[in-house]
C-alpha cells in the first residue's frame, strides 16, 4: 500500500481539531486565552497532584509539593476508576471553552489539550485499562510494567539524595514500595476477573523477574546500595540498613503475594498473543492505534504500509550489503551472518560491557558536537548513558531514554539493555545512540523542556507519535550530516533499524489485528531482519499499537519536510526549531504549527 500523504497528515484532523491557521483577528482576543490556560493549568496540577514520581523527575518535589517526596502514587483499582471517571469531567471543561475566541497559540494549547482529553475519556469504555506512561496496557503486571520494575530503579537513579530529609523520604517511599506492590496485585486480580488477563509467557516472564528481584538481600539491591553511596557522597548518615530491613520485610512480603497472583494466574491464561483475548479487545487496539499514531489509519493499512516499507527497505540494504562482497543469502540472513560476526561483536563480560559504554559515550559527544549545523540552539542539560538495572533487563527494551529534571540539575540518562553485549554488534550502536540521545529523546525532550515561552503543561508528557517518530527522524538526520561516510557497516545499521521499525507495523498489526501467535509474529521478524526479537515481539503483545508509532511518525515528519523543502527560502535550522519549540504534540497539530512558523 502507497503511503497517501495527503491521508496521512488529514487523517488525524478529526482528533486534534480543525487545521487551518486561526483569523488575524484571534491573536487580538486574548481573555479565552488566559481561561484556557487557567483550566489547563489547574488540570495539570491536579495530576501532579496524583503523580509524586513524576513531580520528582521533573525536578518540582519542592516548596509546596516537598511532602511528595517521600509519598508514590496511588496504584489501586479504586483510584484508576476514579481517574477515569475524572477524564470525563476534564473533557468537558475543554469543550466548554470559545473556541473562535482564541489565538493562535490559545488555538494550538487547545487542539492539544481536546485530542489529550478525548483519548483518556475513550478509556473509559474498558475498565481493566492501564494507563502507564508509554505502557498503555490491559494488564497490571507483566514483563516490563509494574511498580516491581518501576520503583526500584526510579529511587535508585532519580530520588534525590541531598540532606537528611532526602533520606527521610527515601525511606518512606521504600515502605510505600510494599503498598505499590499489593496495589499492582490487587488490580492484576481484578482485571482478570473482568477477563484481562496477560498471555501465559508474559505471566511467566513477569513471576521470574519478581522472583529474581525477590531473591536479592535489601542489603545488595541496587537502591539500597544506591542510598548509601549517595548518602556517603554527602557526608549524612549512613541508614542503608534500615533501607534493606524494609526490603526484606514488607517488601519481600508484597512481592510474595505478587508471585503467588501470577501463578494463581497462570491455570487460567492462554498462548493466544494478540488483545483479542481480552474483552472488545478490537476496539481496544483500534484506540490504542489512535493513540499512539494520532491518526485513524485501520489496523489492516498500517500493515500494508509496513509491509511495502520492508521491501523497499530490504532491496536498499541489498546493494549495501553487497558493496561489502556480502552476497550469499537472502538480506535477512546476511544481516544475521553480519550481527555474528567477531569482528563487530563486544566482550559478554564485565570489561566488554565497559568498552561498548565507552563507544557509545564517544559517538554522543561526537554527534553532539556536529548538531549545531543544523539547530539553532542546543540543550543546556547534560546526557549521561547507563545500563538498564541487571534485575529487570530480561524483559526490559533494548534501549530506552529517560528525560532530564526541568531545571537541568539531573542530566538525562539514555539506558542500554546489556544482558547480552551480542545483541549489540558495533554497527548498530551509532543510531542506537542518534534516537535515544542526540539528536532524538534526549536532545528533543532537553529543549521542549527549556523551552521557556511554553506553559509547564506542554513542556512535559506527549505523544508517542511525535516522540518516536521525532527520534527515528533523528537517525535519517545524522545520516544526512555525513556520519557513515567512512563507515559503511554503520549505513547497514540506520537501514537495519529502519527496517526493524517497518517490520514492527507488520508485527504489531500482525499480533493484534490478525490474531497471529507469538511464535508467528518471531518468525516474521527472523524471515525478515534475521533477528527473532523475542523481547520485542513479548513487549508489543503487552502494549498494543505503541509499536506503530515510529514509523508512522517518521514518515509524516519526512513528507512535511519534504513538501517544505522544495520552497526557495526553506531554512534547516528554522524548519527543526518549527518541529521542536512547539513541544510533543499530535502530529496534525503539529503540521499546522510548523507551516505557520515556516511562513
Amino acid at each position: 500500500m502507497t503511503i497517501d500523504r495527503r491521508r496521512l497528515l488529514g487523517s488525524a484532523a478529526a482528533l486534534a481539531g480543525a487545521v487551518a491557521l486561526p483569523s488575524a483577528a484571534w491573536a487580538r482576543r486574548n481573555e479565552e486565552d488566559a481561561r484556557l490556560d487557567a483550566l489547563l493549568t489547574r488540570q495539570f496540577e491536579e495530576a501532579l497532584d496524583d503523580a509524586p514520581e513524576d513531580a520528582t523527575n521533573l525536578g518540582l518535589d519542592v516548596g509546596e509539593r516537598a511532602g511528595q517526596r517521600g509519598r508514590l502514587g496511588n496504584r489501586s483499582s479504586e483510584f484508576f476508576a476514579a481517574e477515569r471517571d475524572e477524564a470525563a469531567a476534564r473533557l468537558a471543561e475543554v469543550r466548554r471553552i470559545n473556541v473562535e475566541a482564541l489565538s493562535p497559540d490559545g488555538r494550538l494549547n487547545y487542539d492539544v489539550a481536546l485530542f489529550q482529553q478525548e483519548i483518556a475519556d475513550g478509556y473509559r469504555r474498558f475498565q481493566w485499562h492501564t494507563p502507564d506512561g508509554w505502557k498503555q496496557t490491559p494488564y497490571g503486571v507483566s514483563q516490563i510494567g509494574g511498580a516491581y520494575s518501576d520503583i526500584p530503579d526510579f529511587l535508585d537513579s532519580t530520588h534525590p539524595i541531598n540532606d537528611a530529609a532526602d533520606v527521610d523520604a527515601f525511606l518512606a517511599r521504600t515502605a510505600a514500595f510494599a503498598t505499590a506492590l499489593d496495589q499492582d496485585t490487587e488490580r492484576t486480580h481484578a482485571n482478570a476477573a473482568m477477563g484481562a488477563i496477560a498471555p501465559d509467557f508474559i505471566l511467566t516472564k513477569a513471576r521470574d523477574q519478581l522472583k529474581a528481584l525477590r531473591g536479592v538481600p535489601g542489603a545488595q539491591q541496587p537502591m539500597v546500595l544506591s542510598l548509601a553511596r549517595r548518602s556517603r557522597d554527602k557526608g549524612l548518615a549512613d541508614r542503608s540498613a534500615e533501607a534493606a530491613a524494609l526490603f526484606d520485610g514488607p517488601v519481600v512480603a508484597a512481592l510474595d503475594r505478587q508471585i503467588a497472583e501470577m501463578e494463581r494466574l497462570l491455570p487460567l491464561s492462554s498462548h493466544q498473543a494478540g488483545v483479542k483475548r481480552v474483552p472488545d479487545g478490537e476496539a481496544y487496539y483500534a484506540w490504542n492505534l489512535r493513540n499512539f499514531t494520532t491518526t485513524d489509519y485501520t489496523p489492516q493499512q498500517i500493515h500494508d504500509i509496513g509491509r511495502e516499507q520492508v521491501a523497499e527497505l530490504q532491496s536498499r540494504l541489498d546493494g549495501l550489503l553487497k558493496s561489502q562482497a556480502l552476497t550469499q543469502g537472502t538480506v535477512p540472513q546476511r544481516l544475521k551472518g553480519l550481527r555474528e560476526d567477531p569482528r563487530f561483536r563486544f566482550a559478554d563480560t564485565d570489561a566488554g560491557r565497559e568498552e561498548l559504554l565507552a563507544y557509545v559515550n564517544a559517538e554522543m559527544a561526537a554527534i553532539r558536537a556536529r548538531l549545531p549545523e543544523v539547530f539553532p540552539r542546543i540543550p543546556r542539560g547534560d546526557f549521561e548513558v547507563r545500563r538498564v538495572p541487571v534485575a529487570i533487563e530480561s524483559g526490559a527494551p533494548g534501549g530506552y531514554a529517560q528525560g532530564g529534571s526541568l531545571d537541568g540539575s539531573r542530566p538525562g540518562i539514555y539506558y542500554i539493555n546489556l544482558r547480552d553485549t551480542a545483541e549489540w554488534p558495533r554497527w548498530t550502536l551509532k543510531t542506537l545512540t542518534y534516537h535515544e540521545a542526540a539528536p532524538g529523546h534526549l536532545f528533543q525532550g532537553q529543549l521542549a523542556r527549556e523551552a521557556g515561552e511554553l506553559p509547564l503543561y506542554r513542556r512535559v508528557g506527549g505523544f508517542s507519535s511525535y516522540a518516536e517518530g521525532w527520534a527515528l527522524y533523528s537517525e535519517r538526520l545524522a545520516a544526512e550530516l555525513g556520519v557513515y561516510q567512512y563507515d559503511p557497516f554503520g549505513e547497514i545499521g540506520y537501514l537495519e533499524s529502519f527496517l526493524f521499525r517497518a517490520c514492527r507495523l507488520v508485527v504489531d498489526t500482525g499480533l493484534h489485528h490478525h490474531d497471529w501467535s507469538r511464535e508467528q509474529a518471531i518468525r516474521y521478524f527472523e524471515d525478515n531482519i534475521g533477528d527473532p526479537n523475542t523481547a520485542e515481539v513479548e513487549r508489543y503483545c503487552v502494549t498494543p499499537g505503541q509499536a506503530c508509532s515510529y514509523k508512522i511518525g517518521e514518515t509524516f515528519m519526512g513528507h512535511l519536510r519534504n513538501d517544505l523543502r522544495a520552497r526557495p527560502d526553506f531554512d534547516i535550522k528554522r524548519f527543526h526549531a518549527a518541529m521542536i519549540d512547539g513541544g510533543n504534540i499530535p502530529l496534525t497539530v503539529l503540521e499546522r504549527r510548523v507551516r505557520a512558523v515556516m511562513g
